[in-house]
């Protein structure tokens, strides 16, 4: 399932990161890849212990902490500190499925190498689609492929176990952070199912308040949480 998040980041916010980003070093994006993705990987990227990588990274993980559709929908236990990468023309990244495991290393300020299992992936857009031409994120489920291209400051969720590949870059950049989630619940169709239980209830909410029909709902979501939830 692919999950919009709007407006993650304000206008404000995504030109700072773009203005600091535009004087940031930027290295061939394969540093960061697996071995399989290594070979189709052609992107650059802003190594990943600089300073300027880090503090836009905490700007961006604040952001999520307070956005409740994310939290909704990720459950998440651990997020991997975010990424960022360029797409110039004749960039692009091949099909690949995500690495299940990544190390957060102590130099990004964890005093102990961290393991993260990669639940879901992440992508934070950082340039409009009017910037830029191809570029897609095209990600592959069982109903076919989904091409995603969203406003600056907008993210979209997708499972780490997809397939997935950026379309070729013909004209421009295309910008975005990246990162992955560890839930707290491990099965997707669980997951899925919580998310979609708790968009319900806040909807309403919303209509009729806290209804004892509405209460009774929360708390069988709350339950479920307990029954499915690794914390």
């Amino acid at each position: 399932m692919l999950i919009r998040i709007p407006a993650v980041l304000s206008a404000s916010q995504v030109a700072h990161m773009r203005g600091q980003l535009a004087s940031a070093e930027w290295v061939d994006g394969r540093a960061t890849a697996g071995a399989q993705s290594a070979s189709t990987k052609r992107n650059l990227q802003v190594p990943e212990d600089t300073p300027a990588a880090r503090a836009l990274g905490d700007m961006i993980l604040a952001a999520l902490g307070q956005n409740e559709r994310f939290m909704s929908a990720t459950l998440a236990l651990r997020v991997f500190p975010p990424l960022f990468n360029r797409y110039d023309p004749g960039m692009n990244f091949g099909a690949h499925v995500d690495n299940a495991i990544r190390l957060v290393k102590p130099s990004l300020g964890t005093g102990a190498p961290i393991r993260i299992r990669t639940d879901m992936s992440a992508t934070l857009f950082l340039t409009d689609p009017g910037e830029y031409d191809g570029g897609e994120l095209v990600v592959e489920d069982t109903f076919g492929s989904h091409s995603v291209k969203l406003v600056a400051g907008d993210l979209v969720l997708y499972s780490a176990t997809s397939r997935h590949h950026v379309a070729t870059v013909t004209r421009g950049s295309r910008w975005s952070s990246f990162f992955w989630i560890q839930s707290m619940v491990r099965d997707e169709a669980a997951r899925n199912m919580l998310f979609d239980l708790d968009t319900a209830i806040q909807g309403l909410r919303k209509q009729v308040g806290d209804t004892a029909q509405v209460v009774s709902l929360t708390g069988l979501y709350h339950n479920l949480v307990r029954r499915w939830a690794e914390a």
